[in-house]
């Protein structure tokens, strides 16, 4: 999984950075492509993106439906977290509630907040509750779906935090580079007796 948050404040301010950094983060998770969310901001306890009306979005009225409109909604609590979370600690999704309160008749732009206090880490290491707040608005301010989506927050794993310390040095990369070596050469040592035995083989 990409490092998102590092990767944004990349390319923000880099000609067509943002939507170059949406492709990424779509490609990352797959099932946003069906909405195409544009990136607009993305920091600590809020981010935003904007779901393009298109008809591939739409529902047998014309309007967004409300499934994509959740998707977008995903995507903005997405991006908040991984921007907003401690690097010792992963979230994951538990539930979702949500309320659809008028037609989504424009583009709609789907908001992510959390109050900053959320995101401290407990003392005693506990796992903990995140309380996302979302909304998707249309281009004329009306809010059309409003909701919490609820994260559940618990320390990483000693095994996981120091994979991630040798990706980051390339120690990881290194070492995965040697086992190949040492592998290729000991069927390397295997083959060439093989083959010097082998009827077919060059005297």
């Amino acid at each position: 999984m990409i490092d998102a948050y590092a990767l944004y404040r990349r390319l923000e301010h880099v000609p067509m950075g943002k939507r170059v950094f949406g492709l990424a983060f779509s490609a990352a998770a797959p099932y946003f492509r069906s909405v195409r969310p544009r990136v607009v901001e993305v920091g600590p306890n809020r981010a935003v993106v904007v779901v393009p009306k298109r008809r591939r979005v739409q529902n047998h009225i014309g309007t967004v439906h409300a499934i994509a409109a959740c998707n977008g909604l995903e995507a903005a609590m997405g991006l908040l977290a991984e921007a907003s979370i401690a690097a010792t600690h992963r979230w994951i999704p538990r539930g979702m509630e949500v309320r659809y309160l008028a037609k989504s008749t424009t583009d709609l732009t789907c908001t992510a907040v959390t109050d900053p206090a959320a995101w401290r880490p407990a003392a005693d290491g506990a796992a903990s509750e995140v309380a996302v707040r979302v909304t998707a608005t249309r281009d004329d301010g009306v809010v059309t779906v409003e909701g919490t989506i609820h994260l559940h927050v618990s320390p990483r794993r000693l095994r996981a935090q120091a994979v991630g310390r040798a990706r980051a040095t390339g120690a990881w990369w290194g070492s995965q580079a040697e086992s190949s070596l040492r592998r290729s050469r000991s069927v390397s040592a295997c083959v060439q007796p093989c083959c010097a035995s082998h009827p077919s083989a060059p005297s």
